[in-house]
Parts: structure tokens; sequence; C-alpha cells
């Protein structure tokens, strides 16, 4: 994502680590590519911490998990070393990304999109933030008589009517009072946010 979250200009994020696993250094992490076999062939990744720190690292070996990735990376041999990990995105450089079928797109190119929302105005995607196997979460600021307003909107394809991200525009027809409230999402809503695009396809 190219993003407040902590990705710079030249990085895509393909998995956020989220805990340890195993006793030999290995971390599992979420899936955020649609392209998970294309580990495959990458040997050289690099973690980019919550606090913005960037290591380069070398993958050793990879597996699938419960719907998450389990990666090995040379030099990370315990778990302690592991647990520095944890939380960092997972990236390869953006012109590295795999193309896309018509009618895709990028979640990291959403950034600095407005939003609208039955054609008012909602604010701009300031981020995109990802749980563990639900769908993205889109971060938007809007001006507000007091100051700045953050929401949290699911990037749900049911809510979604068009989008132009190459005028940075995405329209939206969103359920009433969910700008409102804070609430937690019902089952229902979970179950839309899995119809929606995942997050970036490399």
């Amino acid at each position: 994502m190219d993003q407040t979250s902590g990705e710079e200009t030249g990085f895509i994020t393909i998995a956020k680590v989220i805990k340890t696993q195993g006793r030999i250094g290995e971390v599992a992490a979420v899936l955020l590519t649609d392209f998970p076999e294309r580990f495959e062939e990458r040997k050289r990744l690099s973690a980019l911490t919550k606090s913005g720190q960037r290591s380069d690292l070398k993958l050793e070996n990879h597996w699938f998990h419960k719907g998450q990735v389990v990666l090995k990376f040379a030099g990370i041999d315990s778990i302690t070393q592991a647990e520095t990990l944890i939380g960092s995105e997972i990236q390869v450089p953006r012109s590295e990304r795999a193309s896309l079928e018509a009618g895709s797109i990028y979640v990291s190119d959403l950034s600095g999109c407005t939003v609208y929302d039955r054609g008012r105005e909602i604010g701009k995607i300031k981020d995109v933030r990802f749980g563990t196997g639900e769908a993205p979460l889109l971060v938007v600021v809007g001006k507000e008589a007091k100051g700045e307003k953050e929401c949290l909107i699911p990037f749900a394809a049911s809510y979604i009517t068009s989008m132009e991200i190459e005028n940075k525009r995405l329209d939206m027809d969103l359920p009433e009072g969910m700008l409102e409230l804070d609430a937690p999402l019902t089952s229902e809503e979970k179950q839309e946010q899995h119809k929606e695009p995942r997050g970036d396809e490399v």
C-alpha cells in the first residue's frame, strides 16, 4: 500500500505478520495478495515495521496454513527474533507487481481517492486497514466544523457504485447510520466484506 500505514511509494504489501509460528523463527502472516503462488519465485522480500524501519529479508521456506502463509526467513532462527517481525508488512518493489485482469484494481491505488456516498462527499482515503481474514477497511478523513473526522468504511462490493481510480474518485451507497456509528460490524456486514476485492494483488 502506498499510504500512511507505512508503505513507501516504491513498494506494495503482499502480507502482514501477525504472530510467531513454530520454534525456529517462523512467522504467520495474513495474505494480502491474490497471487500467493508467487511466493515460490519471491526469495528477496523486505519488511516494513510499524515505526517505518525497513529491512531486507531472504525467504528460505514458506507454506500455507488455515488461510495464512507461514514464512521462514534466513537469519530469523528463534521465537525471540521472530517476535521483532510481528506487525510488519512484507513487501516487494512496486515494479514487480503482477498485471491485473480488466475490472480489477490494486487496493494501494485507493489511497488519496475521494469517497462519495450517494453523491455527498465524505472525505479522502488516508489508509487501508487489513484484519485477520476480513476485508479491508477504508480509513476516510473528512472535514467537519470541529476539525477532521475519521471513519472506517468496509470496502465491500455491495456498497460500491462506481470507481474512477484515474480520477481518484470512489462512489458508494452506504447503509444508513454507518458513518455516524462506530459500532462493531454485524455478521451480515462481515459476510459482505468477503464479497469485495481482496488486498494488494501482486
